[in-house]
């Protein structure tokens, strides 16, 4: 198990994080999305507007960053799940706006956690040692 890596370009070294897999990143998802629901009731937006369509995107966004890429549509999933019964439609009911209208959001919520979580499927700079010569 590696303890340090370094990227392509820098000079330091940081820390791998290990990332959540793909359960469990959608299980957190769901988890903090109904706390963010909470959080949106006691501020009076639990209601379908962009404030609460842009808490979602940020929820995804910062969840993509602790996950690996492929978590981004199970992200994108439950993100849409919780935003859809809980702002769209305040008794946690889904409803169903269209395909565009429904696509579109899950969308966003997919690309905004896949955009976070892209940096961890860069390639690392593997440290090169020179290896001498046995004669």
């Amino acid at each position: 198990m590696r303890m340090y890596s370094a990227r392509p370009g820098g000079h330091r070294y940081h820390p791998v994080l290990d990332r959540l897999p793909v359960a469990m990143s959608g299980t957190v998802t769901l988890v903090v999305g109904g706390a963010l629901a909470l959080g949106l009731g006691r501020l009076g937006e639990l209601h379908s507007g962009w404030f609460a369509y842009a808490a979602y995107v940020g929820l995804s966004a910062l969840l993509g960053a602790f996950s690996r890429p492929l978590a981004a549509p199970v992200i994108g999933i439950a993100a849409w799940l919780c935003c859809n019964a809980f702002a769209e439609h305040s008794h946690a009911e889904l409803g169903w706006s269209g395909v565009g209208a429904e696509s579109g959001h899950y969308a966003l919520f997919t690309a905004a956690a896949l955009l976070l979580a892209m940096p961890a499927a860069l390639p690392r700079r593997a440290v090169r040692v020179d290896r001498l010569p046995i004669a």
